[in-house]
C-alpha cells in the first residue's frame, strides 16, 4: 500500500517555501529601513543658503529654468543606439557563420541586414542629420 500525503501536509510544505521568501523580503526591507534611519540620525544637519541653492553642474543657476535643447543631439544618440544594438547581432551571426552548412545562407542574410543599415545611414546623411554645424 502506498502512502498518500494529506492535502494539509502538501499545503504546509507549499506555503513554507513561500514563508522563507517572505521572511527574506522582510529582512531586506528592515535592513534598508535601518540603514536609512541610521543615516538620517547620524548625519549633520546644518542648512546654509549655499546648501539650499539648486545644484546645477557645480555652477550657480542663472536665468530661467527653461532652456531650448537642440534636437540633433537626440538624433545622434538615437543613431548611436541603433548601430550599437545592431552590432550586437554581429556576434551570433559570426558563430552561426562558422557552423558547417550555414555559410552561404548566413552570409546573404547578413548582407541584407547590413544593406538595411546602409540605407538608413544614407537616408540620415541625405537629410543632413549627420552634419554638425
Amino acid at each position: 500500500m502506498t502512502h498518500v500525503p494529506e492535502p494539509r501536509a502538501l499545503a504546509s510544505d507549499y506555503f513554507q517555501s513561500y514563508s522563507v521568501v517572505g521572511l527574506l523580503a522582510v529582512v531586506g526591507v528592515l535592513f534598508v529601513a535601518v540603514a536609512f534611519g541610521a543615516g538620517r540620525l547620524l548625519r549633520p544637519v546644518v542648512p546654509t543658503p549655499e546648501k539650499l541653492l539648486t545644484y546645477e553642474c557645480g555652477v550657480d543657476p542663472v536665468g530661467e529654468g527653461w532652456a531650448h535643447t537642440q534636437v540633433r543631439y537626440y538624433v545622434y544618440a538615437f543613431l548611436y543606439v541603433i548601430f550599437a544594438v545592431d552590432s550586437i547581432f554581429l556576434f551570433p551571426w559570426a558563430t552561426v557563420f562558422a557552423a558547417p552548412g550555414y555559410g552561404a545562407t548566413t552570409l546573404v542574410e547578413m548582407f541584407v541586414f547590413l544593406g538595411f543599415l546602409a540605407v538608413g545611414l544614407l537616408y540620415a546623411w541625405k537629410k543632413g542629420v549627420l552634419e554638425w554645424t
